[in-house]
């Protein structure tokens, strides 16, 4: 009866242990939440994907298992795995909700339009800032505290990405802006602008240049001298009131006086606005008067000219 005890034991303890069931490691190592389980590592992990490893790392963020580890909290859960690709760490992420640089700038800007009453320009210190919040949270981004000089623009403020989140602060510079005129298509040299060819832009108060139009009423009826690309400040040499007499053009040339009036043909030696002064060339007396042009194909030569 010992014997065969004995005998017994002996087989049991070299038989070979029962293997856990096979598992493959994931190919993408994500998870939402705040913890990392069995289930986000293997595929199949069965009743064990329940399981926790470890922490996640924080949202946007990433964090590496050593791989002795992960095996062993496998083996403890009856999964086998065999690391056939060897390797060294398990790198797992952590899935976020995004709050680019270019939402919270919005929001800032927003904030500066109610505090100081004009708009701004933000620029951040870091350009490419980006918070994360858990994908499962909400509510955010608030601004908690928002401190602006308006001398220097600087900026400095308090962000909670969302509720109950750590504060951020960040830093930047905010510059105060001016809407102005601008051309809503691109424009050929010599057209003529109408109202419907004006748009908006806002543009940094600093880098409008002192000769840069903001009267809407100084472009509309104005003759472009070159062609204009659309949304870019005009300056005042980019236009010009319409041409209404032509260089070379033949017109009729008044002379006026008390009690006599005189009219030649006479020929344009240059481009010329209505109420502007220009010179013609009188084809009958062949001499050069400067007259002001009275619109199309009329210019008076006026009381007192020395010639005619």
């Amino acid at each position: 009866m010992i014997r065969s005890t004995l005998i017994a034991l002996t087989v049991l303890a070299s038989a070979p242990a029962l293997a856990g069931e096979p598992v493959v490691l994931r190919e993408r190592l994500s998870v939402d939440g705040a913890q990392i389980t069995l289930g986000d590592l293997f595929e199949n992990a069965g009743e064990a994907a329940d399981t926790p490893v470890a922490r996640a790392p924080a949202p946007g963020a990433r964090t590496s298992l050593d791989v002795s580890y992960v095996q062993r909290m496998a083996a403890q859960n009856d999964l086998d795995w065999a690391n056939a690709g060897y390797l060294r760490r398990v790198t797992v992420s952590r899935n976020s909700r995004v709050i680019t640089g270019e939402t919270l700038t919005d929001i800032l800007e927003g904030e500066l339009m109610m505090t100081e009453g004009r708009r701004h320009e933000v620029r951040l210190s870091n350009t490419a800032l980006m918070l994360h919040a858990p994908v499962d949270s909400i509510g955010g981004p608030e601004v908690l505290s928002l401190n602006f000089d308006p001398r220097s623009g600087l900026i400095a403020v308090e962000v909670r990405p969302y509720s109950d989140g750590d504060i951020v602060r960040v830093t930047g510079r905010a510059y105060a802006t001016m809407d102005i005129p601008v051309l809503a298509r691109p424009v050929s040299a010599g057209e003529v602008i109408d109202a419907d060819d004006i748009d908006w832009i806002a543009v940094r108060a600093d880098r409008v240049r002192p000769d840069a139009i903001t009267d809407p009423e100084s472009i509309i009826g104005s003759e472009t001298r070159r062609a204009l690309r659309a949304n870019e400040p005009l300056r005042g040499y980019d236009l010009q009131e319409p041409v209404v007499i032509s260089r070379g053009e033949i017109i009729a040339l008044t002379f006026q006086a008390p009690g006599i009036q005189l009219s030649v043909r006479a020929r344009a030696l240059e481009d010329a606005a209505e109420g502007e002064l220009a010179r013609f060339v009188n084809l009958q007396s062949n001499r050069t008067v400067e007259a002001l042009v009275e619109g199309p194909g009329r210019a008076n030569v006026g009381f007192g000219a020395a010639s005619f």
